[in-house]
């Protein structure tokens, strides 16, 4: 198993965050984002963003994270190539990679069962760790739903409260209508862009998750079940 494209996961996540911090830049020097918020006038596009932004930041320490879990599994590859007597040290007390190792030692005899029962929980435990962004990314898309029909509710409360047609309050009407439009429209576009550009952050992070379970899959299969046990022990 040679260095793969997954062990950079993190520069390419630095990379597609620059982009999109280049994007929000460009929103910014437009004037597009500062008349966003400033029309929102139930700021619920400053929680979108403000939510997008914590999400980032653990989508970003589970770049990271997931990247160090790649070189172990790469370590251990080169490891049982090598036919070394030791695992590399760390790895068992600091990655999933080395506490799958290690439930694979303890094991009397190693079975093909046995074993894709242990990999599926370690896809479980990895797949766990992106719950949090899964569910900001649906919570993003409701509370841009919420904007908008917070915003029509707006739009259409002075309507209500009209008694007797005058035309000198058709300015003053029409001025509150198009405040409510601005708040349905603002927030629908906060929630919809934040949540897609984090489903596509979290998409990068579970391909290379895929990948990495793949890896040891194929690293107990064909390179752990015929290796003495002993061999890999610390």
């Amino acid at each position: 198993m040679s260095a793969t494209s997954d062990q950079r996961l993190f520069l390419y996540a630095l990379i597609l965050l620059g982009l999109i911090l280049f994007g929000f830049f460009l929103l910014s020097a437009t004037g597009l984002l500062a008349l966003a918020l400033t029309s929102d006038r139930s700021y619920i596009s400053w929680v979108i963003f403000a939510l997008y932004g914590l999400a980032t930041l653990h989508w970003l320490s589970r770049a990271w994270a997931l990247t160090e879990e790649h070189k172990h599994c790469e370590a251990i590859d080169q490891a049982v190539a090598q036919g070394s007597a030791s695992t590399p040290q760390g790895i068992q007390e600091q990655s999933y990679v080395g506490d799958f190792l290690a439930s694979l030692q303890q094991q009397s005899h190693t079975s093909s069962d046995s074993t894709r029962l242990l990999i599926d929980t370690l896809g479980d435990q990895l797949n766990n760790t992106h719950a949090p962004g899964h569910f900001i990314a649906d919570l993003l898309l409701k509370l841009g739903l919420t904007g908008t029909v917070i915003g029509f509710i707006l739009m259409l409360l002075p309507i209500g409260q009209i008694e007797e047609f005058d035309p000198s309050l058709m300015q003053q009407l029409l001025s509150a209508m198009s405040g409510g439009m601005a708040v349905a429209l603002y927030t629908t576009l906060a929630g919809l862009v934040t949540s897609t550009l984090l489903r596509m952050q979290y998409y990068l992070l579970d391909s290379s998750l895929a990948d990495l379970v793949n890896k040891l899959a194929v690293l107990s299969q064909l390179k752990l079940n015929q290796t003495p046990t002993s061999s890999l022990s610390n």
